[in-house]
């Protein structure tokens, strides 16, 4: 994937190449390759209980690729004016989220391993919790 001004607002969907091997398949996500930023922080989300949903928040300079690395779960991100799901459930497709998009990741499968990597390291000002504020930054911008 080519990076540029153009794509890199909205979110996409990214195939990341697969090293096929009789031993098993290989996957790697390089920063600033397959992903247009330094990875700097990884975390994931896994043994989430059924009905639960994770998420519920934007963030303001933090950019993120989320990937399933186990199992599966949707990825309901919102701009301020639409709503997109996104299903994932190979661990060789990831999704990039840009800024200032709301987040919300809901119905994970059993054993599912929500794996993020992101643009910068945790910073508790970078997030936006109340979705009517969400609303009101993206409507000024």
């Amino acid at each position: 994937m080519t990076w540029n001004e153009s794509n890199l607002n909205e979110p996409q969907l990214i195939d990341i190449p697969i090293a096929h091997d009789q031993r098993g398949n290989l996957s790697v996500v390089e920063g600033g390759e397959l992903v247009p930023f330094d990875i700097k922080r990884v975390y994931y989300l896994y043994d989430v209980p059924g009905g639960t949903t994770r998420g519920g928040h934007a963030h303001r300079n933090l950019r993120q690729l989320i990937i399933a690395a186990s199992g599966s779960f949707d990825v309901i991100l919102d701009d301020g004016k639409k709503r997109t799901k996104y299903s994932l459930n190979r661990s060789y497709h990831g999704l990039y989220i840009p800024t200032m998009h709301w987040r919300e990741i809901e119905n994970f499968s059993s054993g599912a391993v929500c794996m993020v990597l992101a643009s910068e390291h945790y910073d508790a000002s970078d997030y936006i919790y109340e979705y009517d504020e969400f609303k009101k930054i993206v409507n000024e911008m």
